[in-house]
């Protein structure tokens, strides 16, 4: 079953306070502007026939980091003072974000203290690393990563970062769907991965300005379907941390912040397998000649096997990212 938030709390509702407004969008998109990467729009005949719509691709996996999470990084870390930048940053992260507040704190001076899991793809570590960060890993199936960032956060007079849960970090993913719909025109609907709800609840709030009636589709993993849940019960709700290959998506319950803008602006949220989401990785490998990671290819994967019903004729696709290395890729698709 997949719910569509109606009533009250529904689309369109206004009582329920803005936690994200299309003016923080904008203001966004103006501080990234000559900073982030603005992503092309792909097509594809083979995709549109397939599919049996016209799809516009957002290829997030072309942004600086390889994913959308440099977009909110940077806009929430730039809004820093001079001084919070010079103590530094802490964030938590299975590999995107992580990487994505590397760079922002490079490029704005400042350093990053990053927390992640011990199974992270080491890809994803050693780009951090890359960039400079402090790594401090922990076990994501018995540890608290929020605990510990903000532990890290009271004892150094670092500035917490979280992946979603910050208003500066919604807009700033937001930038994606409004970049999209700017290059595209209005499209039927917009399909997006959700784990933590960030770029969904951003692009969301994009969209719906830009297009008044888009149908907003949310699209997680068959074992971390968090989101899903928690839109039935009408609050947030939380499941085992999930064993699934989308990594970036094993959330164990949605954010407060972005379930508020989600619950009232998502139509529906619809669940893929990993071997769906493997078909749509290979598909992009062969067909569109893009890399895609697990969770970047969810979205494709939901449009290819079926999921969305009734069709649109013109549907937006958010690739959130691209970052596997080659050893995982092949291993994903031996």
């Amino acid at each position: 079953m997949t719910p569509s938030p109606t009533g009250p709390t529904g689309p369109g509702s206004t009582d329920v306070p803005d936690v994200v407004t299309f003016d923080d969008v904008r203001d966004a998109a103006r501080r990234l502007a000559g900073v982030a990467h603005r992503t092309p729009v792909l097509r594809s005949r083979t995709l549109d026939a397939l599919a049996g719509a016209e799809v516009h691709l957002k290829c997030e996996n072309f942004q600086r980091v390889g994913a959308f999470k440099f977009r909110g990084a940077y806009n929430a870390l730039s809004r820093l003072s001079p001084e919070q930048l010079a103590r530094g940053v802490v964030a938590y992260s299975s590999g995107n974000h992580a990487q994505a507040v590397a760079l922002a704190a490079r490029e704005l001076g400042s350093h990053a203290v990053i927390v992640m899991p011990e199974d992270s793809p080491q890809s994803k570590t050693d780009a951090t690393a890359g960039y400079g960060a402090e790594i401090v890993r922990y076990d994501r199936y018995t540890g608290d990563r929020v605990a510990l960032g903000r532990q890290l956060a009271e004892e150094r007079g670092l500035a917490l970062i979280p992946p979603y849960e910050h208003p500066h970090i919604i807009a700033g993913q937001g930038t994606a769907a409004l970049e999209l719909i700017e290059e595209t025109g209005p499209l039927d609907a917009l399909l997006a991965p959700v784990g933590g709800g960030g770029l969904m609840a951003g692009s969301a709030t994009a969209a719906t300005a830009l297009v008044p009636g888009i149908r907003m589709i949310g699209v997680e993993p068959e074992a971390g379907d968090d989101t899903l849940r928690s839109l039935a019960a009408g609050h947030p709700v939380t499941i085992p941390v999930p064993h699934t290959i989308a990594d970036g998506q094993a959330i164990a319950t949605p954010g407060e912040l972005t379930f508020a803008v989600n619950r009232r602006l998502l139509d529906s949220v619809v669940l893929v397998s990993d071997d769906e989401i493997r078909a749509a990785m290979k598909f992009a490998f062969e067909r569109l000649k893009i890399v895609t990671e697990p969770s970047g290819a969810s979205a494709l994967a939901a449009l290819l096997a079926g999921r969305v019903t009734p069709l649109p004729a013109r549907i937006g696709v958010i690739i959130s990212g691209g970052n596997v290395g080659l050893e995982r890729f092949l291993e994903l698709l031996g």
